[in-house]
């Protein structure tokens, strides 16, 4: 029933004219590498940006002003101009709008210390499923599914699932490929392991509240703000059954180090105190290195 439901949801998300799914930037830092090699570096982000933005990565419709906000921060470490070899940081972040306000909340916030790969600048940016021998066409498809199925969540519940299994696919063919980041022993905090976490059917909390928090909370803040303000400290339980659900993963503490100031404005204004001391009871099981934060919500 939930995989009939997903698939429902997967095809009813935003159907305007067809259109890309991301809105991405790609940001290049060479500083690591000084001034050598700039024209490969800007062709590579160039390419890449391109890609990004005009593959269509699922069949869902979306209209232009749909399309997810997201920055690929990338910082190359080392460059080899012999073979084309990259050693990069990834800094990944998205963004969702709020309804009827002009307010923008951040939805995926990831750091990628493995993000290599090798490049052409003569290559052609060709992404095939149905043979992915190619790592960076890898990393990017991962990445593109994982925020397109992230954003879906927040629009109907496990509405993402569909993509994220394509995520999950991706996944399984580009361990053979022999870079890090696609094993599962290798992080806890890897490619694999967070998607695992995020899909794992113990973790389903997870996912709900990004559906209870952004669809149900942040979005009728405008319209009917008790309502919201009850779907928020709702979201914040669900987020405490993920936590006691996989004590050892770090899903739930990523999301409240990308949502923290965001947290802390929304709940430091609640009015009931109850509420407010269970919300920082929470937050502090989960993370507790940001306590000064939290302790805003208390007062």
């Amino acid at each position: 029933m939930k995989q009939l439901f997903a698939i429902l949801a997967f095809m009813a998300l935003p159907s305007c004219a067809m259109s890309q799914e991301l809105n991405a930037k790609v940001v290049i830092n060479t500083a690591q590498i000084g001034n050598t090699n700039t024209e490969a570096c800007e062709t590579f982000r160039e390419k890449v940006q391109e890609f990004l933005n005009t593959k269509q990565w699922t069949a869902v419709k979306f209209n232009e002003v749909e399309r997810i906000d997201c920055t690929f921060n990338i910082t190359i470490n080392k460059y080899s101009a012999q073979d084309g070899a990259f050693e990069c940081t990834l800094l990944l972040n998205s963004s969702r709008p709020v309804w009827g306000s002009s307010y923008t909340s951040s939805l995926y916030n990831t750091r990628d210390q493995h993000f290599n790969f090798k490049f052409d600048p003569a290559d052609q940016l060709e992404y095939n499923p149905d043979n992915l021998d190619n790592q960076l066409m890898a990393l990017l498809a991962y990445y593109a599914h994982v925020l397109i199925g992230m954003d879906m969540d927040t629009f109907a519940p496990l509405g993402g699932t569909p993509v994220l299994q394509t995520a999950e696919d991706i996944v399984s063919k580009a361990e053979n490929l022999g870079y890090s980041g696609w094993s599962a022993f290798n992080e806890s905090n890897n490619r694999f392991a967070l998607l695992n976490d995020y899909m794992d059917g113990s973790m389903e909390a997870m996912r709900q509240l990004n559906y209870v928090y952004h669809r149900q909370g942040l979005d009728q803040l405008c319209d009917s703000t008790e309502k919201a303000h009850t779907a928020l400290v709702e979201s914040m339980e669900l987020l405490d059954q993920a936590r006691q659900a996989r004590t050892m993963s770090n899903v739930p503490q990523l999301f409240t180090e990308y949502k923290k100031e965001e947290l802390v404005n929304i709940f430091s204004k609640h009015e009931n105190q109850q509420e407010r001391l269970r919300v920082y009871d929470i937050l502090f099981a989960i993370n507790p290195s940001q306590n000064p934060s939290w302790e805003k919500i208390k007062k």
